[in-house]
């Protein structure tokens, strides 16, 4: 390849080290404080399948001095229910909801949260994955962010084991810290629904679930909404484990990335070509300098978002293992955990 193409791979990674830079001086963190007796929380965790990552996550839960946890059981085949109830049963804000059958033109995840919202009693409504561990002070540290805001959106520490694993997930959740400076980021609305807070009213207001309940970025949606939004750094307060293999990987990340990338296979298929331009190809021709570029660029990255330094070694390897995803996004009939995406 030609010396003006990797001279135009050191003006993106140049770019990306700019903001790099600046969020690393500009991006707000969350910190772990005591939680208030005011204004009263309700934790909600839409769960469908998820009974191994309960025993993990609903302790920390129950642990946050929250006025209520509700459990919803969407529907799981894996014994879910039973799993949140030994473990909530005797804490005296748990609930376990038994979900209803999806309507049609829902998202499963949407509807779970719409239920979800309907029982709880909380001035503040905080949604959370089953697969997000709470650290001490979390609650707390979430609801100092909520001040004078609608609603609040936190980015977890991810936690990746495996090999197909670790060169995806932190590669991917990772990239926006690098990609905009966070006033770009905030401007377009980026939101992580792994952890999502609201003023119950202006949830209301803003239409909820309901108002997004065919959208599979419904954070996104539910964020462009809202006036008043803040998006915070947490890797001290929550930690996330998305996937347990790379088959999960390729299915998860394969049923939202064509919406992230605007529902465009162009802008799609640029962005696989981007990232194996930025982090493959200067090691496959020899331009080692750019290589390690590439790899010190996510190395900060990492350092940023509290996460281990071997996915960013694997960086070069990245894009590789995120061409099925890509492929699977391109293509019709996606599925997550049993069932169709509207």
């Amino acid at each position: 390849m030609s010396w003006d193409f990797f001279f135009g791979v050191f003006l993106f990674l140049l770019l990306r080290w700019l903001s790099l830079l600046y969020n690393l001086l500009a991006f707000p963190h969350l910190r772990p404080a005591p939680t208030p007796g005011r204004p009263t929380v309700s934790l909600l965790v839409p769960a469908r399948n998820e009974a191994e990552n309960l025993r993990r996550t609903l302790p920390t839960l129950l642990r946050q001095g929250a006025l209520e946890v509700l459990v919803l059981d969407d529907l799981s085949e894996d014994g879910t229910a039973e799993v949140a109830w030994a473990l909530g049963k005797d804490h005296p804000g748990f609930r376990l909801l038994r979900g209803k059958p999806l309507p049609r033109g829902w998202t499963g995840k949407n509807w779970a949260c719409w239920q979800l919202a309907q029982e709880a009693r909380g001035e503040v409504l905080v949604f959370t994955d089953a697969d997000v561990l709470w650290e001490e002070g979390a609650l707390g540290g979430l609801l100092k962010a909520l001040e004078g805001r609608e609603m609040v959106s936190a980015l977890p520490r991810q936690e990746a084991e495996g090999l197909g694993v670790q060169a995806t997930v932190p590669f991917a959740m990772g990239g926006l810290f690098s990609f905009l400076p966070y006033p770009l980021l905030l401007a377009l609305r980026v939101a992580n629904g792994q952890v999502l807070a609201f003023r119950k009213e202006a949830y209301l207001a803003l239409g909820g679930h309901l108002a997004v309940r065919g959208e599979v970025l419904e954070d996104v949606a539910l964020a462009r909404r809202a006036r008043r939004y803040g998006l915070f750094l947490a890797p001290r307060l929550f930690r996330a484990r998305m996937y347990r293999g790379y088959r999960e990987v390729v299915a998860g990340f394969g049923k939202n990335f064509l919406e992230i990338h605007l529902q465009n296979p162009a802008v799609l298929l640029g962005s696989a070509f981007y990232h194996l331009a930025l982090y493959t190809l200067p090691w496959l021709f020899g331009r080692w300098g750019l290589g390690v570029l590439g790899v010190l660029e996510r190395m900060g990255v990492q350092w940023a978002t509290g996460g281990p330094l071997l996915p960013a070694l694997l960086a070069p390897l990245s894009p590789l293992f995120l061409l099925p995803v890509y492929l699977r996004a391109l293509l019709p009939g996606k599925r997550w955990k049993g069932r169709g995406l509207p």
